[in-house]
């Protein structure tokens, strides 16, 4: 009985891309993810431009993913690293413009590399060759056709590991329902909750509608963050969200949405690694670390809220 019960949990645990790639589906959402390249609307911008012939929207990528590395991570969330690390790709370009962006010379002043689709399904079997735990697609939703594409192409060379889409949460229901049962983990990044907020430091529209949409499909898909028995997730949704100064992303309201709208069991990591970057200076309220006390605040908001699945450092 015991050996059957694990059988029957090894093949649930298997990632959904496989059976999507058996079935032939997922052949024909490589298909479709082309189609979009033509009149991008991947994310909430909605450019419609034509990517394929080379025209540029918002986020100024191309028809060919850029990647500025590739290789195992041990910096991310302790369910995703394990003992042989996450496999990241990070990809260049953003459809946000964060002020007080970490990562600006990738995001913002175009580092990295254009690959093709076959050079980017090879850097994934080099990362499981690695041992990787799973595939760890950070900053994605520009490339989300690439993607779907490489990943169609990985499968049918032996790619067997859980795909992980680490956004910003700037996402559209159109690329997210392309996406259902090929990611096996959403981890999405939940900025700020006020708008006004929104347009001023990350300098897009609509912001906190889009993540607040596109988290409640992402959990729709995956449901809540589901561990193996070494403790390392291999299906659901995992919410980063970043505490800011003064409490300008609107923490407690955040919590609360994810506790009353999501599940009281979202796994959600609270970040405390701000720091004045960027043009981060520009901002007077932004040009400061967050205090031991803010922290703490934004943790008892979580509490407070319902939720109890909690990533604290």
């Amino acid at each position: 009985m015991t050996k059957i019960f694990s059988r029957v949990l090894s093949m649930w645990k298997k990632p959904s891309y496989l059976k999507l790639a058996k079935s032939g589906e997922l052949k024909a959402r490589a298909e479709a993810a082309v189609k979009m390249l033509q009149d991008c609307k991947l994310c909430p911008h909605l450019c419609g431009i034509n990517r394929a012939q080379g025209e540029k929207g918002f986020c100024r990528a191309g028809e060919f993913a850029v990647v500025e590395s590739v290789n195992p991570h041990f910096g991310e969330e302790e369910v995703l690293v394990g003992r042989h690390g996450s496999g990241t790709i990070f990809f260049g370009h953003c459809n946000l413009k964060c002020v007080f962006c970490q990562n600006y010379k990738l995001s913002q002043k175009d580092h990295g590399f254009g690959i093709s689709l076959e050079e980017l399904a090879s850097a994934m079997l080099q990362l499981q060759d690695l041992g990787c735990h799973n595939i760890n697609f950070v900053s994605p939703t520009h490339f989300a056709a690439q993607i779907i594409q490489a990943v169609a192409i990985a499968a049918e060379k032996g790619l067997h590991i859980p795909l992980v889409y680490n956004t910003g949460g700037y996402d559209t229901l159109e690329t997210l329902e392309l996406l259902d049962g090929i990611i096996d983990i959403y981890m999405p990044d939940i900025k700020f909750i006020d708008e006004e907020a929104a347009v001023k430091y990350l300098r897009v529209k609509g912001y906190p509608k889009a993540v607040k949409t596109a988290i409640k499909e992402m959990h729709r898909q995956v449901g809540d963050l589901k561990l193996d028995e070494d403790g390392l997730a291999y299906r659901g949704l995992l919410v980063r969200h970043l505490v800011m100064p003064g409490g300008l992303a609107g923490t407690e309201e955040i919590m609360c949405f994810l506790a009353e709208e999501i599940s009281p069991y979202t796994y959600v990591n609270i970040m405390r690694q701000y720091y004045p970057a960027h043009l981060a200076e520009n901002y007077p309220e932004l040009n400061r670390r967050i205090t031991r006390q803010e922290y703490a605040a934004a943790v008892r908001a979580a509490e407070d809220a319902g939720l109890v699945k909690l990533e604290i450092h």
